[in-house]
Protein backbone atom coordinates (compact mmCIF):
# COMPACT_ATOMS: atom_id res chain seq x y z
CA UNK A 1 0.00 0.00 0.00
CA UNK A 2 1.32 3.50 -0.84
CA UNK A 3 2.01 5.99 1.99
CA UNK A 4 -0.38 8.41 2.35
CA UNK A 5 0.51 12.11 1.07
CA UNK A 6 0.33 14.22 3.49
CA UNK A 7 0.66 18.66 2.91
CA UNK A 8 2.02 20.57 5.89
CA UNK A 9 0.45 24.11 5.92
CA UNK A 10 3.19 26.14 7.29
CA UNK A 11 0.31 28.60 9.49
CA UNK A 12 1.78 31.68 10.15
CA UNK A 13 5.25 32.32 9.48
CA UNK A 14 5.86 34.42 12.41
CA UNK A 15 5.16 31.88 14.55
CA UNK A 16 6.50 28.43 15.28
CA UNK A 17 5.25 26.63 12.55
CA UNK A 18 8.00 26.63 9.70
CA UNK A 19 10.24 25.36 12.58
CA UNK A 20 8.13 22.46 13.36
CA UNK A 21 7.40 21.97 9.98
CA UNK A 22 10.66 21.17 9.30
CA UNK A 23 11.51 19.37 12.57
CA UNK A 24 9.12 17.11 11.82
CA UNK A 25 9.77 16.00 8.13
CA UNK A 26 13.14 14.92 8.61
CA UNK A 27 12.15 12.99 11.87
CA UNK A 28 12.89 8.68 10.36
CA UNK A 29 9.13 8.15 11.86
CA UNK A 30 7.18 11.21 9.35
CA UNK A 31 9.04 9.29 6.69
CA UNK A 32 8.30 5.84 6.97
CA UNK A 33 4.28 6.36 7.45
CA UNK A 34 4.10 9.22 4.63
CA UNK A 35 5.13 11.14 1.66
CA UNK A 36 5.30 14.71 3.04
CA UNK A 37 5.41 18.10 1.19
CA UNK A 38 4.93 21.29 2.37
CA UNK A 39 2.23 24.44 0.98
CA UNK A 40 4.26 27.79 1.83
CA UNK A 41 7.18 29.97 1.27
CA UNK A 42 10.61 27.96 0.07
CA UNK A 43 12.60 31.02 1.14
CA UNK A 44 10.77 30.62 4.94
CA UNK A 45 10.82 27.14 5.13
CA UNK A 46 15.00 27.55 4.05
CA UNK A 47 15.15 29.66 6.52
CA UNK A 48 13.93 27.30 9.26
CA UNK A 49 16.31 24.87 8.06
CA UNK A 50 18.98 27.22 8.90
CA UNK A 51 17.13 28.13 12.23
CA UNK A 52 17.09 24.36 13.27
CA UNK A 53 20.33 23.04 12.12
CA UNK A 54 18.17 20.35 10.00
CA UNK A 55 19.64 18.39 7.17
CA UNK A 56 17.24 18.83 4.39
CA UNK A 57 17.21 20.04 0.85
CA UNK A 58 14.73 22.22 0.16
CA UNK A 59 12.82 21.82 -3.61
CA UNK A 60 10.68 24.54 -4.84
CA UNK A 61 7.67 23.37 -6.82
CA UNK A 62 4.88 24.65 -9.09
CA UNK A 63 1.98 22.57 -7.85
CA UNK A 64 0.89 21.05 -5.02
CA UNK A 65 1.35 17.52 -7.09
CA UNK A 66 4.69 18.18 -7.88
CA UNK A 67 5.42 18.83 -4.55
CA UNK A 68 4.42 16.04 -2.87
CA UNK A 69 5.73 13.86 -5.48
CA UNK A 70 9.31 15.19 -4.42
CA UNK A 71 10.28 11.42 -2.79
CA UNK A 72 14.08 11.67 -1.49
CA UNK A 73 14.19 11.85 2.01
CA UNK A 74 17.03 13.94 1.94
CA UNK A 75 14.74 16.77 0.26
CA UNK A 76 10.97 18.31 1.15
CA UNK A 77 8.48 19.53 -2.16
CA UNK A 78 7.33 22.86 -1.21
CA UNK A 79 4.69 24.44 -3.33
CA UNK A 80 3.85 28.33 -2.67
CA UNK A 81 0.43 29.41 -4.26
CA UNK A 82 0.39 32.86 -3.24
CA UNK A 83 3.96 33.22 -5.71
CA UNK A 84 5.21 36.03 -3.41
CA UNK A 85 7.75 35.83 -0.85
CA UNK A 86 6.80 36.42 2.57
CA UNK A 87 10.51 36.95 3.60
CA UNK A 88 9.85 40.24 4.78
CA UNK A 89 7.44 39.83 7.66
CA UNK A 90 9.44 39.84 11.05
CA UNK A 91 9.30 37.18 13.26
CA UNK A 92 7.00 37.43 16.77
CA UNK A 93 4.88 40.04 15.99
CA UNK A 94 1.14 39.99 14.30
CA UNK A 95 0.92 40.60 10.70
CA UNK A 96 -1.72 41.39 8.24
CA UNK A 97 0.50 39.39 5.34
CA UNK A 98 1.28 36.12 7.18
CA UNK A 99 -2.18 35.80 8.29
CA UNK A 100 -3.60 36.57 4.99
CA UNK A 101 -1.08 34.04 3.82
CA UNK A 102 -1.34 31.37 6.35
CA UNK A 103 -5.42 31.97 4.84
CA UNK A 104 -4.66 31.22 1.45
CA UNK A 105 -2.19 28.03 2.03
CA UNK A 106 -4.58 26.14 4.23
CA UNK A 107 -7.42 26.69 1.29
CA UNK A 108 -5.03 25.52 -1.50
CA UNK A 109 -4.05 22.29 0.96
CA UNK A 110 -8.17 22.03 1.48
CA UNK A 111 -8.97 22.41 -2.34
CA UNK A 112 -5.90 19.71 -3.15
CA UNK A 113 -7.46 17.38 -0.19
CA UNK A 114 -10.54 17.40 -1.80
CA UNK A 115 -9.67 16.78 -5.89
CA UNK A 116 -7.49 13.72 -3.98
CA UNK A 117 -4.13 15.41 -5.07
CA UNK A 118 -2.83 14.48 -1.44
CA UNK A 119 -4.69 12.77 0.92
CA UNK A 120 -4.47 14.66 4.54
CA UNK A 121 -3.59 17.67 5.77
CA UNK A 122 -1.37 18.77 8.64
CA UNK A 123 -1.31 22.61 9.45
CA UNK A 124 1.04 24.61 11.76
CA UNK A 125 -0.55 26.83 14.02
CA UNK A 126 -2.22 30.34 12.86
CA UNK A 127 -2.32 33.31 14.87
CA UNK A 128 -6.41 34.39 14.86
CA UNK A 129 -5.23 38.07 15.41
CA UNK A 130 -3.21 37.97 12.30
CA UNK A 131 -6.17 36.45 10.17
CA UNK A 132 -8.39 39.22 11.39
CA UNK A 133 -5.73 41.62 10.48
CA UNK A 134 -5.35 40.03 6.97
CA UNK A 135 -9.07 40.73 6.08
CA UNK A 136 -10.52 37.25 7.25
CA UNK A 137 -12.60 37.36 9.89
CA UNK A 138 -12.60 33.36 11.47
CA UNK A 139 -11.99 32.66 14.46
CA UNK A 140 -9.98 30.15 13.75
CA UNK A 141 -8.63 26.93 11.13
CA UNK A 142 -11.93 25.03 12.02
CA UNK A 143 -14.75 27.60 10.78
CA UNK A 144 -12.53 27.91 7.37
CA UNK A 145 -12.32 24.23 6.86
CA UNK A 146 -16.03 23.43 7.56
CA UNK A 147 -16.95 26.71 5.22
CA UNK A 148 -14.18 25.46 2.34
CA UNK A 149 -15.73 22.36 2.47
CA UNK A 150 -19.38 22.91 2.42
CA UNK A 151 -20.08 20.88 5.95
CA UNK A 152 -22.80 21.92 8.55
CA UNK A 153 -22.06 19.29 11.37
CA UNK A 154 -18.40 19.43 12.48
CA UNK A 155 -16.50 19.58 15.61
CA UNK A 156 -13.13 20.77 17.20
CA UNK A 157 -11.52 17.61 18.82
CA UNK A 158 -8.33 17.13 20.60
CA UNK A 159 -7.16 13.35 20.75
CA UNK A 160 -4.42 12.03 22.80
CA UNK A 161 -2.84 8.42 21.15
CA UNK A 162 -3.03 5.13 23.29
CA UNK A 163 -0.06 5.25 25.96
CA UNK A 164 1.10 7.32 28.58
CA UNK A 165 -1.30 8.63 30.65
CA UNK A 166 -4.27 7.09 28.06
CA UNK A 167 -5.25 3.92 29.68
CA UNK A 168 -7.82 2.92 26.54
CA UNK A 169 -6.65 0.79 23.31
CA UNK A 170 -7.67 3.93 20.84
CA UNK A 171 -6.50 6.69 22.74
CA UNK A 172 -8.76 9.28 24.02
CA UNK A 173 -10.50 11.94 21.94
CA UNK A 174 -12.19 14.86 23.38
CA UNK A 175 -15.03 16.58 20.81
CA UNK A 176 -16.35 20.14 21.90
CA UNK A 177 -20.38 21.06 21.01
CA UNK A 178 -19.27 24.58 20.81
CA UNK A 179 -15.81 26.10 19.50
CA UNK A 180 -14.25 29.74 19.86
CA UNK A 181 -17.10 31.61 21.87
CA UNK A 182 -17.68 33.15 25.11
CA UNK A 183 -18.11 31.30 28.02
CA UNK A 184 -21.36 33.76 28.31
CA UNK A 185 -23.09 32.62 24.92
CA UNK A 186 -22.39 28.48 25.22
CA UNK A 187 -25.78 27.88 27.15
CA UNK A 188 -27.54 29.71 24.29
CA UNK A 189 -25.70 27.98 21.84
CA UNK A 190 -26.26 24.64 23.01
CA UNK A 191 -29.38 22.32 21.18
CA UNK A 192 -29.93 18.85 21.74
CA UNK A 193 -29.60 18.47 18.28
CA UNK A 194 -26.06 20.08 18.21
CA UNK A 195 -24.68 17.31 21.56
CA UNK A 196 -26.26 15.25 19.50
CA UNK A 197 -24.76 15.53 16.48
CA UNK A 198 -21.38 15.94 18.40
CA UNK A 199 -21.64 12.36 20.29
CA UNK A 200 -22.23 11.04 16.26
CA UNK A 201 -19.30 12.66 15.48
CA UNK A 202 -16.92 11.50 18.29
CA UNK A 203 -18.65 7.69 17.63
CA UNK A 204 -17.35 7.85 13.84
CA UNK A 205 -14.13 9.02 14.60
CA UNK A 206 -13.14 6.26 16.99
CA UNK A 207 -14.68 3.53 14.91
CA UNK A 208 -12.04 4.57 12.14
CA UNK A 209 -9.58 4.11 14.95
CA UNK A 210 -11.01 0.28 14.69
CA UNK A 211 -12.90 0.40 18.08
CA UNK A 212 -15.97 -1.60 16.92
CA UNK A 213 -18.30 -0.53 19.88
CA UNK A 214 -17.34 3.28 20.63
CA UNK A 215 -17.85 4.14 24.62
CA UNK A 216 -18.83 7.89 24.65
CA UNK A 217 -18.79 9.94 27.63
CA UNK A 218 -20.79 13.30 27.46
CA UNK A 219 -19.63 16.18 29.56
CA UNK A 220 -22.46 17.75 31.92
CA UNK A 221 -21.88 21.83 32.05
CA UNK A 222 -22.97 22.84 34.94
CA UNK A 223 -20.86 21.92 38.21
CA UNK A 224 -22.11 18.48 39.74
CA UNK A 225 -24.30 17.40 36.73
CA UNK A 226 -26.37 20.19 37.55
CA UNK A 227 -27.40 18.93 40.84
CA UNK A 228 -31.20 18.13 40.01
CA UNK A 229 -31.66 21.48 38.70
CA UNK A 230 -30.46 23.43 41.51
CA UNK A 231 -26.80 24.87 39.56
CA UNK A 232 -29.07 25.27 35.42
CA UNK A 233 -31.35 22.91 34.17
CA UNK A 234 -29.20 22.42 30.76
CA UNK A 235 -28.65 18.78 31.81
CA UNK A 236 -32.34 17.32 31.89
CA UNK A 237 -33.49 19.93 29.45
CA UNK A 238 -31.02 19.29 26.48
CA UNK A 239 -28.08 17.18 27.44
CA UNK A 240 -29.94 13.86 28.49
CA UNK A 241 -32.31 13.94 25.74
CA UNK A 242 -29.21 14.09 23.33
CA UNK A 243 -27.88 10.93 25.29
CA UNK A 244 -31.23 8.76 24.99
CA UNK A 245 -31.53 9.71 20.97
CA UNK A 246 -28.11 8.88 20.24
CA UNK A 247 -28.57 5.71 22.50
CA UNK A 248 -31.64 5.09 20.17
CA UNK A 249 -29.20 5.04 17.12
CA UNK A 250 -27.11 2.54 18.56
CA UNK A 251 -24.36 4.42 19.95
CA UNK A 252 -23.01 3.26 23.08
CA UNK A 253 -23.29 6.61 24.79
CA UNK A 254 -23.66 7.72 28.75
CA UNK A 255 -24.06 11.09 30.71
CA UNK A 256 -23.89 13.77 31.69
CA UNK A 257 -21.63 13.28 33.82
CA UNK A 258 -19.90 16.22 36.00
CA UNK A 259 -16.71 16.70 33.78
CA UNK A 260 -13.89 17.15 36.55
CA UNK A 261 -14.22 13.12 36.87
CA UNK A 262 -15.19 12.23 33.64
CA UNK A 263 -12.42 13.37 32.27
CA UNK A 264 -10.36 11.21 34.74
CA UNK A 265 -12.42 8.10 33.96
CA UNK A 266 -11.76 8.24 30.18
CA UNK A 267 -8.20 8.47 30.59
CA UNK A 268 -7.97 5.62 32.96
CA UNK A 269 -9.55 3.64 29.91
CA UNK A 270 -13.62 3.81 30.83
CA UNK A 271 -14.19 5.64 27.93
CA UNK A 272 -12.69 5.71 24.51
CA UNK A 273 -13.87 9.13 23.64
CA UNK A 274 -15.80 11.95 25.17
CA UNK A 275 -18.51 14.96 24.41
CA UNK A 276 -17.47 18.37 26.29
CA UNK A 277 -20.14 21.32 25.61
CA UNK A 278 -17.34 23.90 25.52
CA UNK A 279 -13.78 24.71 24.33
CA UNK A 280 -11.97 25.13 27.84
CA UNK A 281 -14.11 22.09 29.29
CA UNK A 282 -11.35 19.58 27.17
CA UNK A 283 -8.96 21.65 26.32
CA UNK A 284 -7.44 22.36 29.99
CA UNK A 285 -7.59 18.81 31.20
CA UNK A 286 -5.86 17.31 27.85
CA UNK A 287 -3.58 20.18 27.45
CA UNK A 288 -2.49 19.67 31.31
CA UNK A 289 -1.97 16.37 30.95
CA UNK A 290 -0.52 15.65 27.86
CA UNK A 291 -0.16 19.62 26.28
CA UNK A 292 2.99 17.92 23.90
CA UNK A 293 1.26 15.35 22.20
CA UNK A 294 -2.58 16.31 21.83
CA UNK A 295 -3.62 16.75 18.47
CA UNK A 296 -6.61 18.74 16.96
CA UNK A 297 -8.71 16.61 14.96
CA UNK A 298 -11.49 18.18 12.76
CA UNK A 299 -14.61 16.06 12.82
CA UNK A 300 -17.15 15.99 9.89
CA UNK A 301 -14.97 16.91 7.11
CA UNK A 302 -14.50 14.90 3.43
CA UNK A 303 -10.59 14.99 4.12
CA UNK A 304 -8.55 14.36 6.53
CA UNK A 305 -6.91 17.49 8.48
CA UNK A 306 -5.29 17.40 12.01
CA UNK A 307 -2.33 20.18 13.70
CA UNK A 308 -0.38 20.47 17.49
CA UNK A 309 -2.46 21.71 20.23
CA UNK A 310 0.00 24.36 20.80
CA UNK A 311 -0.51 27.60 19.42
CA UNK A 312 2.18 30.40 17.25
CA UNK A 313 4.19 30.71 20.23
CA UNK A 314 5.63 33.97 19.05
CA UNK A 315 7.29 34.58 22.22
CA UNK A 316 10.18 31.55 20.85
CA UNK A 317 9.38 32.03 17.29
CA UNK A 318 12.90 31.66 15.29
CA UNK A 319 15.27 31.16 18.04
CA UNK A 320 15.33 27.51 17.39
CA UNK A 321 13.06 26.64 20.69
CA UNK A 322 10.43 24.81 19.28
CA UNK A 323 9.49 21.64 19.67
CA UNK A 324 7.88 19.45 17.21
CA UNK A 325 6.56 16.82 18.93
CA UNK A 326 2.55 17.72 18.54
CA UNK A 327 3.62 18.73 14.59
CA UNK A 328 4.66 14.81 14.63
CA UNK A 329 1.85 13.37 16.46
CA UNK A 330 -0.52 15.67 14.20
CA UNK A 331 1.16 13.79 10.92
CA UNK A 332 0.82 10.24 12.54
CA UNK A 333 -2.99 10.19 13.56
CA UNK A 334 -3.36 12.22 10.39
CA UNK A 335 -1.62 8.70 8.19
CA UNK A 336 -3.68 6.67 10.32
CA UNK A 337 -6.70 8.06 9.47
CA UNK A 338 -6.11 8.62 6.08
CA UNK A 339 -5.53 4.96 6.02
CA UNK A 340 -8.54 4.26 6.92
CA UNK A 341 -12.01 4.19 5.45
CA UNK A 342 -14.03 7.59 5.83
CA UNK A 343 -16.39 7.72 8.02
Amino acid sequence: MDKPRIAITLGDVAGIGPEVAVRAVVTPVVREICRPCIVGDPVIVSRAVEVTGAALNVITCSSLVEAVAVSSKADIGVWNPLGVSLSGVPPGRINGNAGRAAYEWLIAAVDGALTSEIDAIATAPLSKAALHAGGFRYPGHTEILAERCGVKDFAMMLYLPPGGPVHGPYGLGIAHTTLHTSIASVPGLLSQKSIEATIGLVDRFLKRLGSERPRVGVCALNPHAGEDGLFGDEEERLIEPAVRAARSDGIDAQGPFPADTLIRRATLGEFDGLTAMYHDQGHIALKLIAFGTAVNVTLGLPIVRTSPSHGTAFDIAWQGKADATGMIEAIRTAAKLAGSKAG
